[in-house]
């Protein structure tokens, strides 16, 4: 009987071993060299293995069935083949040619800073075909007002002038932006000021949004989040292309483009000229914005050199004073624009900012062997520009200027213009050198920058109806700042596993920052700060397969305060720096015919500075650290092809923005307005401001024509975008009477193409903006108060609870109103 059951088990054994196979082959380049240490996974059983030094690969055991080969070597495409064991069969043969890749050099430089597919990072890429599908010439935050948890908004309210963007209701200060990895955030407000690069994203490429912490990158802190935008990819065919643009507010644009294509396989030359008109939709919120864009290269066998240089002059009417409280439900009076009207009649007409910047990029990128490339990079932008106002009944002794004798009388105020001043330089470099294993395992990055920056402020009173002691340009305050930003980085993403990928970043950076001089308020400052900071990261990427993948990573980011946090200090304090503790786990899903974007994220803040209405010594508000804040939320993104001719896509932000605790300060006048002191209030777990709960988008697509006979000739599709911000408080008090009401607004797009033997193609496109004609503000400002009386007469005080008084300018946008455009292609 033992017998028995012992031949029946070594019979049962010797048939499943039967059933097992070897499957093996060799991996190869075109020309059959053998490729050792390329990496071959089998997909559905997650095993994975290296060729050896003849380039054979073997996986054993493998079970009757249809497997998926992966394969993949530095240089070459990943290749992807399908065998089926039959069974059997105890050895199946599978042999893989690869295709050589052709390094993109241009790209290069931007992948040091940039979130790759496989890193545990929250990022949204953008193609030049997705940008230019919805650019009539609106700045680049209106052209990112879709992406996920994006708040955009425009002083003029148009999309031209002066624009913003909040991510995660992160303000612009902390989204840290560059250019082909060179830093465009100014120095000391750490903000970017688009308006200075009208039409910048006619010249881009490609754009990457990282959310969150993310990589590593230059420049200012990424305090919440980073915009990287590309604009070096080598067009190898010659174009030209005219685009034009005109809408309402007498809005009209133009633009020249122009490429040489690749001359004798080594040299190029790009150009763009672009010229923006706008009056805007807020009373002579004017905009005339000039730019140009000019990039030349040398392209070796495995090398680029690129000089870019491009400008942007904008003069534009102010804007930014915001619209009283009292007038923003009025159709007639939500346009009215204070700035100007301190003179009397008229307002003047020059109330206007006037600023050129010009940018000098050199970029050199070289692939040393298969393995190794390295990046380089000089850069220099020069800025220079002034903003101009018309101020009534103003002490002499506030322009350092003597008052004046008129007959027995004695002046000591007059009327004036004056210009505030902004001169300053920025230059450095920035560096990579990039490693990839030839089996892709392993990839490291080491890279860093260092960069100055010199700013000049002073400001000049070119005009007074009583000239007093003054003389022309007579200057009344004047200041000088230095900063010097330097990083350092190391990245590495090591393949544990053929389905888990880790991935570590670890970066120091250095901060040296001092000014000194006067300010407009002629309080004399002197500031100096040296800040350290290290920002490790780290995650898990993790593959379940093709169309699976999980992440997760923490991530450390410091931050230094910002030239007015140092400057309007009161005497004897220092700001301190802000610190951010971020965690983001995520899950992606594809299917054939839709896909899935599900990302948690927390964002703790360590004293994060903020407004709480305390002022310095001479009156003006300054920003304080919160010892406890955060954001906690999950970011839904998807997209599905409903029907051949319908697809959808759409996006939802749920999140819960806190202050634990911190005090506010509320200044208090007496019945003659008369100044008391200030009143202290301790709030607990309010909301940060201008931090929606609900930020939801989406965009609904018709395609006519799908068939590709009829697609490769013409285009034709029809889009209706929408989307919903809930409500924001203006402080971080959760003040019901301070409060930007929800709204929602939605753009109609037709877009037609035609290619023709004559033509590339020739696009037009319409869009109606905002069609439901929602009257909404998108950004306000606010001063609280208490007085014992009514201040209802002036229009910008909305009473508050008992004595306390809320004074609000809100920035409405425009209601329904359209933009036409035409670009032909040759």
């Amino acid at each position: 009987m033992k017998r028995l059951i012992v031949g029946l088990a070594l019979l049962m054994m010797a048939g499943h071993a039967s059933a097992q196979a070897l499957l093996t082959g060799q991996i190869s380049d075109r020309q059959g060299e053998a490729m050792p240490s390329a990496s071959v996974v089998v997909l559905e059983t997650k095993q994975g293995t290296a060729a050896n030094e003849n380039g054979v690969y073997r996986f054993e055991n493998l079970q009757p069935g249809e497997y998926t080969l992966e394969v993949s070597f530095v240089g070459y495409k990943d290749e992807k083949r399908k065998i089926k064991i039959q069974e059997g069969i105890a050895k199946a043969i599978l042999h893989v040619q690869m295709t050589k890749q052709i390094f993109e050099l241009t790209s290069l430089t931007i992948k040091a800073t940039r979130a790759a597919e496989n890193s545990p990072f929250t990022y949204a890429n953008l193609a030049k075909e997705k940008i230019q599908e919805k650019n009539l010439g609106q700045d680049v935050p209106f052209l990112l007002r879709w992406t996920p948890s994006a708040v955009v908004t425009s002083d003029a309210g148009t999309g031209f002038g002066y624009t913003s963007i909040r991510i995660r209701g992160t303000d612009p200060t902390r989204i840290n932006v560059t250019i082909n990895g060179i830093p465009l955030n100014d120095s000391e407000s750490q903000a970017v000021f688009w308006v200075d690069l009208p039409d910048i994203a006619s010249s881009v490429d490609d754009i990457q949004i990282q959310r969150g912490v993310g990589t590593s990158t230059n420049g200012a802190g990424a305090f919440g989040a980073s915009i990287n935008m590309n604009t070096g990819n080598l067009h190898k065919e010659a174009y030209a292309t005219f685009s034009g643009t005109g809408g309402s507010f007498d809005t009209w644009k133009a633009t020249a483009q122009f490429g040489s294509g690749l001359i004798n396989k080594k040299f190029t030359l790009d150009g763009r000229l672009s010229r923006t008109t706008s009056d805007g939709y807020i009373e002579r919120g004017r905009a005339d914005l000039k730019s140009f864009f000019l990039s030349g290269a040398y392209v070796g066998k495995n090398s680029l050199l690129r000089l870019n240089v491009f400008s942007g002059q904008e003069v534009t009417y102010q804007s930014w004073c915001g619209v009283p409280a009292q007038y923003l439900g009025d159709p007639k009076l939500r346009t009215f624009n204070p700035c100007g009207t301190e003179k009397p009649g008229l307002p003047h007409d020059n109330e206007v900012d006037d600023y050129t910047q010009t940018h000098y990029q050199l970029l050199y990128n070289h692939q040393l062997d298969r393995n190794w490339n390295v990046n380089l990079a000089a850069h220099y932008t020069k800025g220079s520009g002034f903003f101009e106002q018309y101020k009534a009944d103003q002490d002499f002794a506030d322009y350092l200027l003597e008052n004046v004798t008129i007959g027995n009388d004695t002046i000591t105020k007059t009327d004036l213009i004056r210009r505030r001043w902004l001169d300053n330089d920025f230059y450095g470099g920035i560096w990579s050198l990039n490693y990839i294993r030839t089996d892709n395992r392993l990839q490291l990055t080491f890279g860093g920058a260092w960069n100055k920056y010199l700013g000049g402020h002073f400001g000049k009173v070119i005009w007074a109806e009583f000239a007093s002691n003054g003389t022309i340009g007579h200057r009344y305050y004047n200041g000088d700042a230095t900063k010097k930003d330097f990083n350092v980085f190391g990245k590495a993403s090591y393949q544990l596993t053929p389905f888990l990928t880790a991935f570590a970043d670890l970066q120091y950076r250095r901060v040296n920052y001092s000014t000194e001089g006067t300010g407009n308020d002629l309080r004399a400052y002197s500031v100096r700060d040296d800040l350290n900071f290290f920002n490790p990261k780290a995650g898990l990427f993790y593959a379940l397969n093709d169309n699976s993948q999980l992440y997760a990573s923490f991530a450390v980011a410091n931050r230094e305060p910002n030239r007015d946090d140092y400057v309007d200090a009161p005497n004897g304090v220092k700001p301190k720096s802000e610190r951010l503790y971020n965690t983001e786990i995520g899950f992606r899903q594809k299917w054939k015919k839709a896909a899935l974007n599900v990302n948690f994220y927390h964002m703790q803040y360590k004293d994060q500075l903020v407004l709480t209405g305390q002022i310095n010594d001479v009156g003006a508000p300054i920003k304080t650290n919160v010892p406890d804040s955060y954001r906690l939320g999950v970011e839904i993104v998807g997209g599905m092809e409903v029907t051949p001719h319908i697809s959808l896509q759409g996006n939802a932000t749920f999140s819960r923005n806190k202050v634990k605790a911190f005090t506010e300060f509320i200044d208090t006048y007496d019945a003659n307005y008369g100044w008391l002191g200030q009143e202290k209030f301790r709030h607990e777990n309010t909301d940060l401001s201008f931090s929606p709960d609900l930020i939801v988008g989406g965009e609904l697509k018709y395609e006519v024509f799908k068939r590709k006979q009829r697609a490769e000739k013409q285009n034709l599709s029809f889009s209706l975008s929408g989307k919903h911000v809930g409500s924001q408080f203006i402080d971080n008090t959760s003040d019901g009477n301070a409060k930007l009401a929800a709204y929602f607004f939605s753009d109609f797009q037709i877009r037609y193409g035609l290619r023709t033997k004559l033509f590339k193609e020739i696009s037009l496109t319409f869009m109606v903006r905002n069609v439901f004609d929602e009257q909404y503000a998108a950004n306000a400002w606010l001063y609280r108060f208490n007085f014992p009386g009514d201040a209802s007469s002036y229009p910008n005080v909305l009473k508050g609870g008992g004595p306390t008084h809320n004074m609000i300018g809100y920035y409405p946008q425009a209601g329904r109103n359209f933009l036409a455009g035409l670009e032909v292609k040759f």
